[in-house]
């Protein structure tokens, strides 16, 4: 399995030159909002979007102008949701580097992260492709839907059909959008897009389940956040599912049968249970399932060195530590 993104090295270029596109995009407007953009784009981030976008439409031979300003539309798109995400969230750390709403006011953060989705818009637009506008305007609607249905409907919910509708919408909707997308602007055969799409999703999905792993396993200095975030505030993740189907007996757990969050007191105890029970290797497994499904369907596609390298990128996706 891959461990690290030298795989893509011939992306560089794209991907620095996606990034001044994104920031070209603040030109014109008030001098804050490229300082912003500018802070967002120094938290880190390995570009996992872009990439699938750039390696997705050069599999086809798609535009490279056209495919840039795509990458840039979705990877614009995902700091947009990042801002909102941070300030919903409370968050003031995000990659250990200060996210926007520690240093601004909610409604300039709102605000500023409304203006990044207005500016995705219109690198979606600049495609010129009418289905890949309508797939950009849907896939807002689901990212921002599943985020009503956390806040309103998924707190201390210990549900497997609940927790896979919400990363779909967080995190596996975009990335079918990237595949798919691409694959649209490179012109490829239905069968390959779709393809492509399923590539997307069981990838996307993959990434989320270790995202929401590595949320246990990681510690607080590596991922700039307390260590079981999400369970602190009320989201049961996968880890969780699995260590409440094997520990039902477990009074610190027994408020989430009920829809009820935990205490402090229980959730500092779950936590340390949850990082030493098999909840992670099989958190693991499920995440290499989704991978599997993923490169079957992309072995329906020619071989090409892209799709080696989305083969590889596949790989690292589930072998990742941060």
């Amino acid at each position: 399995m891959s461990t690290s993104l030298s795989f893509l090295a011939p992306l560089q270029d794209d991907i620095r030159a996606v990034e001044g596109m994104m920031l070209a995009q603040m030109e014109g407007h008030h001098a804050d909002l490229r300082n912003a953009l500018d802070l967002i784009l120094k938290s880190g981030g390995k570009r996992i979007r872009t990439s699938l976008t750039l390696l997705s439409g050069r599999t086809f031979g798609a535009d490279p102008q056209r495919l840039k300003t795509l990458a840039a539309a979705i990877e614009l798109l995902h700091t947009a949701t990042l801002v909102h995400d941070d300030l919903i969230d409370g968050s003031l750390l995000r990659r250990g580097l200060p996210t926007l709403n520690s240093q601004w006011s909610p409604g300039a953060t709102v605000l500023t992260g409304d203006f990044l989705f207005a500016r995705a818009a219109v690198l979606a637009a600049d495609t010129e492709s009418i289905p890949v506008i309508r797939q950009f305007a849907h896939v807002l609607g689901v990212i921002v839907n599943g985020e009503i249905t956390q806040l309103f409907a998924s707190r201390c919910k210990a549900s497997r059909d609940d927790y896979y509708e919400r990363i779909y919408a967080k995190t596996a909707s975009l990335f079918e959008t990237s595949t798919w997308s691409a694959a649209v602007i490179g012109g490829a055969e239905a069968p390959a897009v779709e393809a492509m799409r399923n590539y997307g999703y069981q990838v996307g999905m993959a990434f989320q389940i270790i995202d929401d792993i590595l949320d246990f396993t990681s510690d607080a200095a590596q991922m700039g956040k307390p260590v079981g975030s999400d369970l602190r505030q009320g989201l049961v993740t996968l880890p969780c599912l699995y260590y409440l189907e094997d520990h039902t007996a477990d009074p610190d757990v027994q408020p989430l049968f009920q829809g009820r969050c935990l205490s402090d007191e229980q959730l500092s105890r779950v936590v340390a249970s949850i990082r030493e029970s098999h909840a992670i290797e099989r958190s693991y497994q499920e995440a290499e399932r989704f991978v599997h499904l993923g490169l079957e369907s992309l072995r329906s596609v020619p071989p090409s060195p892209e799709r080696s390298a989305l083969e590889e990128l596949a790989d690292y996706i589930v072998a990742r530590k941060l």
